[in-house]
């Protein structure tokens, strides 16, 4: 595997919006390795597992879960001392004021709305795909 590769866990609970991704993926031809987690719970799981290889990686978080939603996701993520650092990139339908301060308090590297149309989802991944490329990662 290319070790430029970036990891990707997508934290997201609607299987139309993770099927979007991957069709924007195609789309766009990114062909990092993606992980799909259903719920906070199962991606702190994969995480901590080691399902999701450690080094180069980042995760695309939806708010708006079942048993554990972004923001108590992202506390969590934040107080592990092995996961403090993984950046995420919120990508949700909440437009929340709260929501959006919540997560900036809790050092996302972005806060997307998810985009209503299908072209305009393809666009949002292939800006996030040259800021992955770009940004050196720790």
């Amino acid at each position: 595997m290319d070790d430029r590769a970036l990891n990707i866990l997508l934290v997201e609970d609607d299987q139309v919006d993770v099927m979007n991704v991957k069709r924007a993926f195609d789309r766009n031809r990114i062909t990092n390795p993606l992980f799909i987690a259903g719920d906070g719970i199962e991606a702190l799981s994969m995480l901590r597992s080691g399902k999701v290889p450690t080094g180069r990686r980042i995760i695309l978080l939806d708010l708006n879960m079942p048993r554990m939603n972004g923001i108590e996701f992202l506390r969590e993520l934040r107080s592990d001392p092995a996961l403090a650092l993984t950046p995420v990139v919120v990508l949700t339908t909440s437009n929340d004021e709260r929501d959006k301060i919540d997560a900036y308090n809790l050092n996302v590297a972005g806060f997307l709305l998810k985009p209503v149309t299908f072209v305009s989802f393809v666009e949002v991944m292939a800006a996030l795909n040259k800021y992955w490329t770009l940004v050196e990662f720790p």
